[in-house]
């Protein structure tokens, strides 16, 4: 039980920090995310993963940014991607800031209570973990939603995509976690 609590205060942590820029990138660009199609943000979302397993095998990097702010942005790209399944091209493109922030915070609750459930039914098995295997589980589910896009959301016995951005969530969060980033 107290680890259930220190996870669940470190993700809060985590998020805090994501929802942060989130609002503060909002405040600057407004809601402009609303013109990607949902294949343009998975995209998005594999183009800083696979940029953080490059810099986790490579060691080194020529752009000035560790591995964090990708994880925070697979993180807000993800909260996106889920904000986008919600609404429709009937919605406005530029949202109000407030909604915008509603929005976010109740994708993040439905987010954390599927990690609150894996995570008691999988015992915490993500802190034995190593961090590159939380990439490579965010790459198989950037993958395996590619081809759920290229199927047109039809799946036979999977789940679908919001399942998907809600794991890449929560695996960036334990991710950030483990890199002691919000302890």
């Amino acid at each position: 039980m107290i680890l259930q609590t220190t996870t669940g205060t470190q993700y809060d942590s985590v998020i805090n920090n994501c929802k942060q820029l989130f609002l503060k990138k909002a405040k600057d660009y407004g809601t402009a995310w609303r013109i990607l199609r949902p294949e343009s943000i998975t995209d998005q979302i594999f183009i800083k993963a696979q940029r953080i397993r490059t810099l986790e095998e490579k060691k080194v990097s020529k752009v000035n940014e560790g591995i964090i702010p990708e994880y925070i942005g697979i993180i807000n790209y993800c909260v996106i991607a889920l904000i986008q399944l919600e609404l429709t091209e009937n919605d406005p493109v530029e949202l109000p800031f407030e909604e915008v922030e509603r929005l976010y915070n109740l994708k993040i609750a439905e987010t954390k209570a599927l990690m609150e459930d894996k995570n008691h039914d999988y015992g915490e098995a993500w802190r034995d973990m190593r961090v590159s295997s939380l990439t490579d589980l965010i790459l198989m589910k950037l993958l395996r939603v590619k081809q759920i896009e290229d199927n047109k959301g039809l799946t036979l016995v999977s789940e679908g995509v919001e399942a998907n951005y809600q794991d890449m969530i929560n695996y960036s969060v334990f991710a950030l976690i483990k890199l002691e980033a919000y302890n």
